[in-house]
């Protein structure tokens, strides 16, 4: 298989789990947002929570990555400076997600 097309699959298919994981994310968001910081770290305490929740950063973060990735295919001509571009966008996508769960894993 092309590396375009598992691309193009995996862009696909991250966009589609994405998608309810957003639905969740907005329906809990609203609901916590006129909260008091003891109700977010309620909300964030709960195991189910802190799962769906980094479910979601992870795919969010692939996803983003992927797509910012094709953006550089297509506007830098220069392969070193794509290159390191690609490698920054991964290392970013690797531990922003990571740092993120880890902090919410300490609630």
């Amino acid at each position: 298989m092309n590396n375009s097309t598992k691309k193009w699959l995996f862009t696909k298919s991250s966009s589609l789990v994405l998608l309810p994981m957003m639905v969740w994310f907005i329906v809990n968001f609203v609901k916590i947002y006129d909260n008091d910081y003891q109700q977010i770290v309620i909300f964030f305490s709960s195991p189910i929570s802190k799962l769906l929740f980094s479910v979601f950063v992870v795919i969010a973060y692939f996803f983003s990555a992927l797509t910012i990735s094709e953006i550089f295919e297509d506007y830098i001509g220069n392969d070193k400076i794509k290159n390191v571009a690609n490698k920054l966008l991964n290392i970013f996508a690797i531990i922003i997600p990571v740092l993120t769960i880890v902090g919410i894993l300490n609630f």
